[in-house]
């Protein structure tokens, strides 16, 4: 079925050993808790346990709805399963299925901010699966139901529903037949069709294909224009043979018995079956402008491809992320139990999934933001055959979704609190977005639609070549690994690695047929700058930040990724020598930085160590391009130890100047300064200055200095847990990026995707 991780596309970028290093480096698993309140004092405890709890316990106990108010209840949700259907790989047991429900679990919280625990219940007795479930109630505000055996899931949801006064949702079924049915209202509209008289054959009859035709029907589908099919062929009334409960709830008057003879002038199929159950003739004998949703996994029942050169009519989805129109479940699980959370819905009814169908048909018809049109190269996706489905990454999918599913619950009478402003609470939602990883999400996805070869200098270092292997994996381009042949091989045989694989591009520097070329470019350029021309053939054939420069300087490579073995001065130097800044640009470095939810660029955090006032108005206006480059609107806060002349001081005023050289060049995005950074970044404290030009908190902040920049992101990093990433080298003519020393692999690709990112 389709799935957030499911597709053969996405297993095929990782391999076993990054896998397992990944879920076993650090703390072992994906998940831990953390306190929302102060524990550092006597009273801080005091008030979190005894005695202070008596007091929301007696609540409690008076007014169970106060539970919301004083316990995490209302956003948490349970991820439940018992292994019994992992995912595609089958009946593993529950024990095995943790690392599955422990990713949905981070999926929960990464895209809509709902805290999340799985539970594994070793057991595959129906009843006693219930039994164990039910009394779970009250620790949760949901129950997410997870890979969970046909027809079991059935019942188990079933029952589940009749015994819990909270939602209880298995997603294997409710979340593709929703993200189906959003892609199938804008197809049908595309196509000029209406729900009661289309006529759609569904190949399976598992627990989604199931669920995906009881929704069609409950939007409008006439029953007898619905056929479904399973193994054994059309689901008939009078049929016997391999028949349960749930499929005959949707069988059919028909003479036809075959899913050739089903599909013979059929409008619409769904495919949740397998690997190449739909043929050629069978697509051929379809109505005109077909509707194709092959969501197999990890293989569609045919791909987009084959459709083309079969007819050139048809709408085709399918379940993976290379391909337009991915039915995804994480467009929908993630918003649909946030609406549902928001305001204590006692379940998740039909007018629920309806609304958030329609909430994600609608979003895939309105102009694409910034965001989403970064990773289509500038060139915005418009709604049509190839996008009725928005992307997993589009960031109005947390203010649009929980919307619609509140009001449904609301208007249902399964809402058990009100929202009576709506706008406002879509504006809240806003705020809960994990912008950080989102802007990740989109240059990946635009880098794999605009592959570039990237240089990794340092190859014969195992991180590099890690990094090497899971960038051309994940079909971002092309990865130069540069060194000794035989010193690569021998470091990558010892480390596990296969560096015979597609994508991968093994260069020794001393024998390649280009030297020639990059050594007269270099002396070129350095030869009055006290080098000799030996000193170019010596830093060509023999320091890889050179070579690997050249390479990109001539156009050889699109990007370069160094800086592992070497401090990010030095390999900067190097660099240099070979590349010049842009034209009016300045070179500077700048962080990305994740912490509490919030995300804000800093700079510079690598190039200038005493930046003057005008360096520092280059800086800022460089940060800002970047910063729009990623997808966000700039609101650059000029930081300084003082606010607005309080206390007074030379390096101050260097900012204060810097502010007035910007107003001079009338640019083209908020700025303000000089201020303290609690002021930039905190609203209740910029309140204080009415005056303050920005609309918002500051999310480009330009530190007064290196120092104070790399002290920064370095304190929240280790003390305040930020996710950084950077620093970023901004302002150059060709694309490079310089990591930390001893980087880790991860960070390596992420460095090297941005150096594709901005090569594009």
């Amino acid at each position: 079925m389709p799935g957030t991780d499911k597709t053969d596309h996405q297993r095929a970028t990782v391999t076993d050993k990054e896998a397992l290093d990944f879920h076993s480096s650090g703390r072992p698993g994906k998940l831990e808790i953390t306190p929302t309140k102060p524990m550092a004092t006597q009273r801080d405890l005091s008030l979190a346990y005894s005695p202070g709890v008596a007091v929301p316990v007696k609540a409690i106990a008076e007014d169970p709805s106060t539970a919301y108010d004083y316990t995490t209840r209302g956003n948490m949700v349970a991820v439940i399963s018992n292994g019994t259907a992992i995912l595609g790989l089958g009946n593993l047991g529950a024990l095995a299925s943790k690392p599955v429900m422990e990713g949905k679990s981070v999926l929960f919280k990464r895209f809509a901010d709902v805290d999340s625990i799985d539970l594994e219940v070793d057991t595959e007795n129906v009843d006693e699966f219930i039994n164990c479930v039910r009394y779970l109630g009250p620790s949760f505000g949901g129950i997410n139901l997870e890979d969970i055996k046909a027809p079991d899931c059935f019942i188990i949801e079933q029952r589940l529903r009749e015994l819990m006064d909270i939602p209880v949702f298995h997603d294997d079924q409710h979340g593709t037949a929703i993200i189906a049915a959003a892609g199938l209202i804008n197809a049908l509209a595309l196509t000029g069709r209406d729900f009661k008289t289309t006529k759609l054959v569904c190949n399976g009859a598992g627990a989604a294909a199931i669920a995906c035709i009881e929704l069609i029907k409950s939007m409008g589908f006439a029953p007898e224009n619905v056929i479904l099919c399973d193994t054994k062929g059309v689901i008939f009334q009078g049929r016997e043979e391999g028949m349960n409960q749930w499929k005959s709830a949707h069988a059919v008057k028909t003479d036809r018995r075959t899913l050739v003879e089903a599909m013979d002038g059929a409008d619409v199929v769904f495919g949740l079956s397998a690997k190449g159950a739909f043929s050629e003739d069978m697509i051929r004998s379809m109505a005109p402008r077909p509707i194709i949703f092959a969501m197999a996994n990890p293989d569609p029942e045919i791909t987009p491809e084959e459709v083309a050169r079969i007819r050139d009519d048809a709408i085709v989805a399918t379940g993976r992320s290379d391909y337009p129109n991915q039915v995804n479940n994480v467009l929908g699980f993630p918003y649909i139990f946030r609406g549902a959370l928001d305001v204590r819905a006692s379940t998740i009814n039909d007018a629920m999934k309806i609304a958030a169908a329609e909430a994600l048909a609608h979003l895939a018809k309105e102009d694409v933001p910034d965001d989403v049109a970064a990773a289509y190269q500038g060139v915005r996706p418009r709604f049509g055959a190839q996008y009725i489905i928005p992307v997993p990454f589009d960031p109005r999918l947390i203010s649009a979704i929980p919307v619609a599913v509140a009001k449904a619950a609301m208007e249902t009478g399964v809402a058990r609190k009100d929202i009576p402003d709506l706008d406002a609470y879509a504006r809240d939602l806003k705020a809960r977005r994990d912008p950080i990883a989102s802007t990740l999400q989109q240059i990946y996805a635009r880098v794999r639609r605009h592959p570039k070869r990237v240089v990794f200098a340092e190859g014969e270092e195992e991180q590099m070549m890690r990094a090497a292997v899971s960038y051309a994996n994940q079909q971002l381009g092309t990865a130069i690994l540069v060194g000794r042949d035989d010193r690569m091989r021998e470091v990558a045989e010892r480390a596990g690695i296969d560096l015979d694989r597609p994508g991968i591009e093994l260069l020794n520097a001393r024998i390649s047929t280009r030297n020639d070329a990059y050594i007269d470019y270099l002396y070129a350029r350095i030869q009055r700058k006290g080098y000799l021309y030996r000193d170019a053939q010596r830093l060509i054939h023999n320091d890889r930040n050179h070579f690997a420069a050249c390479m990109v300087a001539l156009g050889d490579a699109d990007a370069m990724v160094t800086g592992l073995t070497r401090n990010y001065s030095t390999a900067l130097e190097d660099v240099r020598r070979c590349i010049d800044a842009k034209p009016g640009h300045r070179v500077i470095g700048a962080s990305l930085a994740l912490c509490r939810g919030r995300t804000v660029l800093v700079a510079d955090t690598a190039v200038h160590d005493m930046p003057s006032s005008e360096e520092l108005a280059d800086i800022a206006e460089e940060a800002a391009g970047l910063a729009r480059r990623l997808g966000y609107d700039p609101r650059v806060a000029m930081l300084a130890y003082s606010t607005f002349g309080h206390p007074s001081g030379e390096r101050s005023e260097r900012v204060r100047e810097a502010v007035k050289i910007l107003d001079r060049r009338r640019v083209d995005f908020e700025y303000d300064g000089e201020m303290a950074a609690d002021v930039a970044l905190n609203p209740r404290i910029m309140e204080q200055y009415p005056f303050c030009r920005l609309s918002g908190p500051g999310n480009v902040l330009v530190m007064p200095a290196f120092h104070s920049a790399s002290i920064a992101t370095k304190m929240l990093q280790e003390l305040g847990g930020a996710m950084v990433i950077g620093p970023m080298l901004v302002g150059l003519d060709k694309s490079v990026q310089i990591v930390s020393m001893g980087a880790k692999d991860a960070d390596i690709v992420n460095m090297a995707a941005l150096a594709a990112y901005n090569a594009g």
